[in-house]
């Protein structure tokens, strides 16, 4: 099934006429970059989970996932059709920090990327910022809203994270697929600016 949006791309100079789009899904250990894969994608995903050891318990953090019972070892992948002319491809990494050498790999060809946070484990998300802004790859953050989680609104969020101004932020239930499918209408339409804004800048 198509995804349900108005084009994206319309006027974009950085994604007009590109048919695949890669896109990075990211964020600390537990915060739920499986499930919004697993939400959104129009196939079966690809998902590379293992069940935690106790050797592992002993290195992961599982403070506000204590019932998370695998993990991904390498990526999940899904795929969401556009329209006749553009498919996104979604890469999941890794959350664990013995896996990171992973996600040298995956930023390859990425147009862009969704951070995952969770307001319990905020700092989690500080690793996913910088890499993303290191490589100068765009990003927003998506809060993953958790049950019994405290709430906070995205201005509270992009303080405490110390994000610039123009990245955005959002809440979402990444296990409601209509959330999800909203996370990625941000983040192309985030893209869409900054290609915009490099097209104008490279004129002057």
């Amino acid at each position: 099934m198509a995804f349900e949006t108005s084009d994206p791309t319309a006027g974009s100079p950085g994604l007009t006429g590109v048919r695949a789009v890669k896109l990075l899904v990211a964020g600390g250990f537990g915060v739920g970059k499986t499930t919004l894969v697993t939400a959104v994608s129009e196939i079966k995903p690809l998902r590379t989970e293992e069940r935690l050891s106790a050797i592992g318990a002993g290195v992961d953090d599982l403070t506000g996932v204590e019932r998370k019972t695998t993990t991904t070892v390498a990526l999940d992948f899904g795929r969401i059709t556009i329209n006749q002319d553009v498919v996104l491809y979604l890469f999941g990494t890794p959350g664990q920090d013995r896996f990171w050498f992973m996600w040298r790999e995956l930023s390859v060809g990425a147009l862009g990327a969704v951070v995952l946070a969770d307001t319990r484990r905020l700092d989690d998300s500080f690793g996913s910022i910088d890499f993303f802004e290191s490589r100068e790859i765009p990003f927003i953050v998506a809060v993953n809203c958790f049950d019994g989680a405290e709430v906070y609104d995205e201005e509270e969020v992009r303080l405490a994270l110390d994000l610039e101004a123009h990245v955005p932020v959002q809440l979402c239930d990444v296990r409601d697929r209509d959330s999800s499918k909203r996370v990625l209408v941000r983040l192309l339409e985030h893209l869409m600016t900054v290609a915009t804004a490099g097209a104008t800048a490279s004129r002057w």
